[in-house]
């Protein structure tokens, strides 16, 4: 047993950089898992600056210089950014409003088909069984109205540190997009000389990474818009919030597409009954989900699509338990780490066992 546990590892890890490799991944994640709430600054503005750099690449392929090129990207973005929450945040708040005042006759119409259910079943459901649940859903809406009022109580302290956190990330951008060249040059200052097999990996994942950021980004905002386009075109309520929900759901590849569904069936019900309108929308949503699926993905994701849906579910699973959302936007290229790390994994020939006869 010692003997084969020997030859394996002389056959994986005789390599030295092979032990660097697997060093630098270690420390890597290990400082992500204990401080990521720490880093989530430094985190969001690596996302953001990965989003831009085509942008920068292409005025420099034009003859700009690197710094010109970020200040006219950075300034388009921030430029965006503020047309967008102009236009969008009012209409979004006012819609919340809404859905929050229609909340309780939503409630009465559940309490309502909750209550007909032991006349229309009787030999399954029966009144208290219907009163039991009805307790533990009040009780439920209660704790979440306390978290609410929480919520509110600190809304300011939050609103400001989030204030915070979004100048150091706009700053953090704009360094990052300038100066990207002399900060992976300090960094690998701390990196051995003989480093062939990290500068391999890193290279395939910089593009990895690069692509998978301006892929998702794209593809949010594609499903968001044409979710919404469709929903207000059939005259659904709360259509911008909803849609917001459907372009978000694409973070959570096969799963969040499932989740959504629930609130947007739910308005539909609650607006139209089961109807043809009702019967409409979700074919509506449900092509929007086949196009985004079988077409959008595919084209902006050639690479990471060849995974096998297990082999994401599972990333999903552990980087989302690991860093919460960022793991689970992560899911997909660091599964393509592991992936390329495990394809670029250097083996020396396996030795032959010495056995008595």
């Amino acid at each position: 047993m010692i003997e084969m546990l020997q030859v394996w590892y002389e056959r994986h890890f005789s390599n030295p950089q092979v032990l660097i490799l697997a060093v630098l991944l270690l420390a890597v994640f290990g400082i992500v898992i204990f401080f990521g709430n720490m880093l989530l600054p430094l985190l969001a503005s690596i996302v953001i600056a990965y989003l831009l750099e085509e942008g920068v690449l292409r005025l420099q392929r034009r003859g700009f210089s690197r710094v010109i090129s970020a200040i006219v990207v950075f300034l388009g973005f921030v430029l965006a950014m503020v047309v967008a929450a102009v236009g969008m945040l009012p209409l979004l708040s006012e819609q919340v409003t809404q859905f929050i005042g229609e909340l309780p006759k939503m409630l009465l119409r559940v309490q309502a088909a909750l209550l007909a259910l032991p006349e229309a079943y009787p030999g399954y459901v029966n009144e208290a069984q219907i009163k039991d649940l009805m307790v533990k859903i009040g009780s439920e809406l209660g704790g979440y109205g306390q978290h609410v009022l929480q919520f509110s109580l600190s809304s300011l302290k939050g609103l400001l540190t989030w204030a915070v956190y979004l100048i150091l990330i706009l700053i953090l951008v704009f360094f990052f997009l300038k100066d990207k060249k002399k900060i992976v040059t300090w960094l690998t200052m701390f990196l051995p000389d003989e480093r062939v097999l990290v500068t391999q990996v890193w290279a395939e994942m910089d593009d990895q990474i690069g692509n998978y950021v301006r892929g998702k980004v794209l593809e949010i905002v594609i499903i968001g818009v044409a979710s919404w386009v469709v929903f207000a075109v059939m005259g659904l309520n709360y259509a911008a919030l909803l849609g917001l929900l459907v372009g978000l759901s694409v973070l959570v590849p096969f799963v969040g597409a499932t989740v959504v569904t629930v609130p947007v069936a739910m308005v539909a019900f609650f607006q139209w009954g089961w109807g043809s309108e009702f019967a409409y929308l979700l074919l509506a949503y449900g092509i929007v989900q086949v196009i985004d699926g079988n077409v959008l993905v595919p084209l902006l994701f050639s690479e990471a699509v060849n995974l096998h849906p297990v082999a994401i579910i599972i990333a999903i699973i552990v980087f989302g338990g690991f860093w919460g959302i960022w793991g689970v936007f992560f899911a997909i290229p660091l599964a393509t780490l592991v992936k390329a790390v495990l394809n670029a994994w250097p083996t020396a020939p396996e030795p032959e066992l010495h056995t008595e006869r």
